[in-house]
């Protein structure tokens, strides 16, 4: 399975989930993302939705397509508690508005509940590493885990051939055939 991610950067609306941008950009945006995937029109993609624009403007690329997206939102903490805290990452807002995102695309969605997931990959590990003195990064651990590892399990139970996500990084195809993560061509914004 292939995870894969799209620059959509010089695409992003952050009114409308499907830029208004000229017809022949948004044809060249389409044909980008065929290319890029390499799967045959009509495959099962999972789309990670953050709820921000970037994964909104993948999702979108990828169902207008013609591939046959599943919006997935994972669930890291309590929603309550989070629903009017500014910044939260995969709760409160931040679902409602990848729903709501999903729903104007024409896509399935669904929100996994992975907040004792989450507590142990990431957040019981993060405070360890500060009680020892060290300043960790607890969304380098969130990615390598939750948000990447565990998304790959669930876009293949979900019968996806493919997992895309709004992430700035390249893509490239590695001797074994395989794609492989690299650093974004905006290396100021690469999120490798």
């Amino acid at each position: 399975m292939a995870a894969m991610t799209f620059d959509t950067a010089t695409l992003a609306d952050p009114v409308c989930p499907i830029p208004d941008i000229a017809a022949a950009d948004m044809d060249a945006a389409v044909e980008a993302a065929r290319a890029a995937v390499g799967l045959p029109v009509g495959s099962r993609i999972v789309a990670a939705m953050s709820g921000g624009v970037d994964s909104t403007v993948v999702a979108a690329l990828l169902h207008k397509a013609g591939y046959d997206v599943v919006g997935v939102t994972l669930q890291l903490y309590d929603h309550g508690a989070a629903l009017k805290k500014k910044g939260a990452c995969c709760a409160g807002q931040d679902i409602h508005d990848a729903r709501l995102a999903a729903e104007m695309i024409g896509i399935p969605h669904y929100v996994l509940d992975y907040e004792s997931r989450f507590r142990d990959a990431v957040i019981d590990q993060f405070a360890d590493s500060y009680l020892a003195g060290q300043t960790p990064v607890p969304c380098i651990r969130c990615n390598q885990t939750v948000k990447f590892r565990d998304l790959l399990d669930v876009a293949r139970d979900l019968g996806a051939s493919a997992m895309a996500t709004g992430h700035y990084v390249g893509r490239a195809i590695g001797p074994d055939g395989k794609p492989q993560m690299r650093k974004a061509i905006d290396h100021s914004r690469d999120q490798s």
